[in-house]
């Protein structure tokens, strides 16, 4: 009766066993998803959010909110494309954070996000959370600087974030020299991250807004680009990729021959 007993136990212990290893890898993620940030998910800009609280701040010249209003009135004037203000942007926060201490970019990271943290996109939402259901591993990639990236991700929890890095020196003091620049090609981003991870690209979903997200629309099996700018729309078109459109509290799939409502 005992050796049964035993013999019972010992079924019983490895099916539970079995059950608890065929449950990690139930969970284990080894599919991908990748977001943009700015204009993708977040409805505003990052980089213009921390560069205005720092001028606010006194971290950053007066001048230099002078500056960062002038270039988004430009755009929206139609004075240049997005990718110009973009590019504004960039240059206007490397130039600017020279001399500062990070414990400043930090504080100032800290008071935009909670402030603007919900101020985001119904579809990128809707798509994180139907991704997260059928357990995709998801990044976000920005060309922001990481610390309010990294601040942001506090609220989004992706598995991984990845923005601009600026250099600081021997007495943590940013220098103003990028150290790495993600919007450069943010396909090897995304390459880098697979074989580190040991992710696959099938099944994947990629959502972008600017052509500096197609380097990674153009390796995913689902590319989306969403609100997308002219370049990026061009590239989408010839590519035959989805494009999706949200305006007010409506969201539209648009391709060439009609404008259908998702």
């Amino acid at each position: 009766m005992l050796y049964i007993w035993e013999l019972a136990n010992a079924d019983a212990a490895r099916i539970k066993q079995n059950n608890f290893r065929n449950k990690l890898m139930d969970n284990k993620k080894n599919k991908l998803a990748v977001f943009d940030i700015d204009g993708t998910i977040f409805r505003k800009n990052l980089a213009f959010e921390l560069i205005d609280e720092l001028a606010w701040m006194k971290i950053f010249d007066k001048s230099v909110r002078n500056e960062l209003v002038k270039t988004y009135t430009n755009w929206l004037d139609h004075k240049g494309v997005y990718n110009d203000y973009r590019k504004a942007l960039v240059s206007l926060y490397a130039k600017s954070i020279i001399g500062c201490r990070r414990e400043d970019i930090l504080q100032a990271s800290q008071i935009v996000v909670p402030f603007y943290k919900d101020r985001t996109y119904v579809f990128t939402l809707d798509l994180i959370k139907k991704l997260r259901e059928k357990n995709y591993a998801i990044i976000a990639i920005s060309g922001s600087p990481s610390e309010i990236v990294e601040e942001y991700n506090k609220y989004m929890q992706f598995d991984a974030v990845f923005g601009s890095v600026y250099e600081l020196d021997a007495n943590g003091i940013y220098t103003g020299n990028a150290v790495f620049e993600p919007t450069i090609d943010k396909g090897q981003v995304v390459r880098q991250y697979l074989a580190e991870n040991n992710l696959t690209l099938d099944g994947s979903y990629g959502v972008g807004d600017t052509e500096s997200d197609a380097s990674f629309l153009k390796i995913v099996e689902n590319p989306i680009a969403f609100n997308p700018n002219e370049n990026l729309k061009k590239i989408a078109e010839e590519e035959g990729w989805k494009i999706v459109v949200e305006k007010k509290d409506v969201v539209y799939n648009i391709n060439s021959s009609s404008n259908k409502k998702l």
